[in-house]
């Protein structure tokens, strides 16, 4: 069986913004990712940055050639109107922002596969019921990013309740190298080819579990260590742009008195006690959120049950006219019970 990490991220996957905030996705650079993976056992790994493939194809030319025992799919984590989906075996970049449906075609247009992220997170976007009725090849039933008690348990649950209907993927969702190595998803075979077949197959299996709180701690130290040293370098004018890398490209967009607040503001967050009191407020935000979702879940499976039953009859996922009424009031009681998605993070 071969190891594959269907969902990592690099510097290529830009900035995000946590209320006034605004720091970097990830500060690894794709050949890293791949050195780094390769350490760990894998066969496939898939780079999917958010909303850009720039990094994805420096990645797959790198593993091309310097290695034969690692392959590098071009994937890419698109934000579409309605929650995040990976299209992987991509060509092109896929716009973002579109509706999830429109998002859906352009991505089978490639020949590519949909793969939904952290389907059904409650602190980053995930497509919730929406994978219900949509064309999608599989989704993930375990992410590094969430070690939360409900995200991936709920998933694991809605892939066991109807078997046969997806693939499962389990994706690191690594934006650094400290936050890899713990999930995977295991198939038959060893190349990137045989690891499409398995999800169409649907012979995927999901491995592991996510990166502890603590890793995720480590991942910030580590964008921040690595975002003074690319600002530093642009106050001092030896940073150049390079094409769409818009991590570099917002850096050296800046004035200087904001390149020296961030380098003063990450000196602060080096202090020791702040990445404490950082796992301590991830861990109590995480829990709170699990306990009140866990809550609901009984009532989520019914309307669930209802949905995928409403979704077969008119023909399967993908089919019919226009989005079923009740997807939408599902996700709007959702949305009304616990409004946490946009503004917390993405992933």
């Amino acid at each position: 069986m071969g190891k594959a990490d269907t969902h990592l991220h690099t510097e290529y996957s830009g900035f995000n913004k946590l209320g006034v905030m605004k720091f970097p996705e990830s500060v690894t650079m794709p050949e890293q990712q791949v050195d780094h993976m390769r350490d760990l056992g894998m066969d496939v790994i898939a780079i999917t940055d958010h909303d850009e493939i720039a990094g994805a194809f420096i990645a797959e030319k790198y593993a091309k050639s310097k290695y034969d025992d690692i392959e590098v799919i071009v994937g890419e984590e698109v934000t579409t109107a309605d929650g995040e989906i990976i299209g992987l075996f991509l060509n092109e970049k896929i716009p973002d922002m579109l509706p999830i449906e429109e998002t859906v075609d352009i991505i089978r247009s490639q020949g590519g596969l949909t793969i939904a992220p952290h389907p059904f997170s409650f602190h980053v976007p995930g497509l919730k019921e929406r994978i219900l009725d949509l064309d999608m090849d599989g989704f993930e039933t375990i992410n590094g990013g969430h070690p939360d008690e409900y995200s991936n348990v709920f998933a694991r649950i809605i892939m066991d309740r109807y078997p046969g209907r997806w693939a499962e993927t389990s994706g690191s969702d690594a934006h650094s190298t400290y936050t890899s190595g713990y999930n995977w998803t295991e198939f038959p075979g060893t190349t990137a080819e045989e690891f499409r077949k398995a999800i169409l197959n649907k012979t995927t299996v999901a491995k592991g579990h996510s990166a502890p709180v603590f890793g995720q701690v480590q991942w910030s130290v580590d964008v921040v260590l690595g975002g003074q040293k690319l600002l530093y370098k642009s106050l001092v004018g030896k940073l150049k742009n390079v094409p769409n890398d818009h991590l570099i490209e917002k850096i050296n967009s800046i004035t200087d008195l904001k390149k020296a607040t961030g380098i003063f503001a990450g000196c602060l967050y080096m202090i020791p006690p702040m990445s404490f009191i950082a796992t301590i407020l991830s861990t109590s935000f995480l829990k709170k959120g699990a306990i009140e979702m866990t809550s609901c879940m009984p009532e989520r499976l019914t309307s669930i049950e209802s949905i995928i039953a409403e979704v077969d009859a008119r023909g399967g996922p993908g089919k019919g006219e226009g989005r079923l009424d009740s997807i939408e009031a599902a996700i709007a009681e959702l949305d009304k019970h616990r409004r946490m998605d946009h503004g917390f993070g993405r992933a």
